[in-house]
């Protein structure tokens, strides 16, 4: 996740907590190493367009979720995964239902499906820098490019490649850390030279303009930005001491995450104009910006290698990893048609990871027919934040449950006032899905009714109706014999 990109580390945890085996001893971890970890696994540039439109506001935009949605989703989710093996699917199946159980693991991959056209949006207007800059905004081409990596993606993963594991983590250094850092050092130069910032840098901007609940609307992708710590939670049993070393390491991933998140997104507002900020290209609109301004323009290829590389890791990584936890609890449970859970000669998803791909093509091709390229990108990155919002207003209110039907339950970590804290997760949620209705101040004219319907029906499609159908009508016989077995014998 990530800004949009999602938590590189995320696909291996969730599938190993979905076989439901026993979780060995695991390492100590100190509290250090584990905001690290957390901090690679939410950072990322790709969002910092998105709120460089604001200028100095994107502060408190950001603030504000990681108060009311970062915090109470990484408290909460530690509580859970220190007592409940299986990741989300048994802690909803636990805290609500079965039925509802499969509703939160099928929106963790289902978000994927909008995701994974929004990311490759931003490779394709990165890698158009190397190219030739107005590709950027060409429809035709974005999704020429997002149909080709995608299904070259699709290849690899097939082939049940392991060395794409460790590249998650080269992707915080190569395509966050190192980029980050040069935009905001240019940018600080820049400004110490008596260029004067595109955007406003006084005292008077801390807060966004208020033009109407539509000028709060970009706030919701902040929820996304910072989504999957409730993958990151597993590793609370690997501390010495989860109740203190936990809330420690979550403050300190927290402040972190908010220093990349922002300063960058601030070093974009201080060289492009929010009237001219890309939500795809803008993070290479200010690399071009600065490269152009310091006479090193030959820069600019490089800079747009160093996110590309780092994207496409992350999709690597993230490819078949929801999917593979998808299909093993279908297996065991019975909810996906056989020809979903079949597995080709290197023990991958394959079907699965095709069908999904048809899917991802339809919804490329809305980039060659959508005249503005920000537009789209901005739908589907709504879309995803939708969907993957059940998941966590599951997640709340499973733990309230959890607590009070099972208060004596072993737990590794404890939330201190955690009705509270689920409660303010909870609203933060729900709130956030109703502001992601309402189209944002940069969309201009549009027709407020197509964009709600357009939002509506993703939501409602892929959230609701197609894992409702799949309940419907599932068949006994969809559950594999070894799980039936199981099952008679328990």
């Amino acid at each position: 996740m990530s800004s949009m990109d999602m938590p590189a580390d995320a696909p291996r945890q969730s599938a190993r907590a979905a076989a439901h085996a026993t979780i060995p001893d695991a390492p100590r971890l100190t509290w250090l190493t584990l905001a690290l970890m957390t901090t690679a696994s939410v950072a990322s540039l790709r969002a910092a367009p998105t709120m460089a439109v604001y200028g100095l506001a994107c502060v408190f935009l950001y603030l504000v979720p990681a108060i009311v949605f970062l915090l109470p989703t990484a408290l909460v989710s530690a509580e859970l995964a220190s007592g409940w093996n299986g990741g989300v699917y048994r802690w909803v199946s636990e805290g609500l239902s079965k039925p509802l159980g499969f509703l939160a693991v099928w929106c963790q991959f289902a978000m994927t499906i909008f995701y994974y056209p929004s990311l490759l949006a931003f490779v394709a207007s990165t890698l158009a820098y190397v190219i030739d800059p107005a590709l950027a905004s060409s429809g035709l081409y974005t999704a020429i490019v997002i149909m080709v990596l995608y299904w070259t993606g699709v290849w690899i993963s097939s082939r049940g490649t392991k060395a794409l594991a460790g590249l998650s983590s080269w992707g915080l250094v190569i395509g966050t850390l190192i980029p980050g850092t040069i935009l905001v050092v240019l940018g600080m130069v820049f400004l110490a030279q008596g260029n004067p910032s595109a955007a406003p840098m006084t005292a008077g901007h801390l807060l966004p303009e208020w033009t109407g609940l539509a000028s709060l609307v970009l706030i919701v992708n902040n929820f996304l930005s910072y989504s999957g710590m409730e993958m990151n939670a597993v590793h609370v049993s690997s501390l010495k001491n989860p109740a203190k070393e936990y809330p420690k390491s979550m403050f300190l991933a927290m402040g972190l995450v908010l220093l990349i998140f922002i300063l960058p997104a601030l070093a974009i507002s201080w060289v492009v104009p929010s009237s001219q900020t890309s939500l795809t290209a803008g993070v290479m609109q200010a690399f071009d910006a600065f490269f152009s301004y310091f006479d090193i323009g030959w820069m600019t290829p490089i800079a747009a290698v160093m996110l590309i590389s780092a994207s496409l890791a992350g999709m690597l990584t993230w490819l078949a990893g929801p999917s593979k936890g998808l299909l093993q609890i279908s297996r065991s449970e019975g909810y996906l048609p056989p020809f979903l859970q079949q597995l080709n000669r290197f023990g991958v998803q394959q079907n699965i990871l095709v069908t999904q791909g048809v899917v991802t093509t339809v919804i490329a091709l809305a980039y060659a027919f959508i005249p503005n390229v920000s537009n789209v990108y901005w739908i589907f990155s709504t879309i995803t934040t939708q969907v993957y919002l059940i998941v966590y207003l599951l997640m709340f209110v499973a733990a309230m449950n959890l607590r009070k039907n099972q208060p004596d339950h072993p737990r590794g970590y404890r939330v201190p006032a955690l009705r509270l804290t689920c409660v303010v997760g909870l609203l933060s949620s729900a709130a956030a899905m109703v502001i992601g209705f309402v189209p944002p101040s940069q969309f201009g004219g549009g027709s407020v009714l197509v964009y709600v319907v357009i939002i509506g029906s993703g939501l409602g499609l892929l959230g609701l109706v197609i894992p409702w159908a799949f309940l419907r009508f599932r068949k006994p016989s969809w559950q594999t014999e070894a799980a039936r077995e199981e099952e008679a014998t328990s």
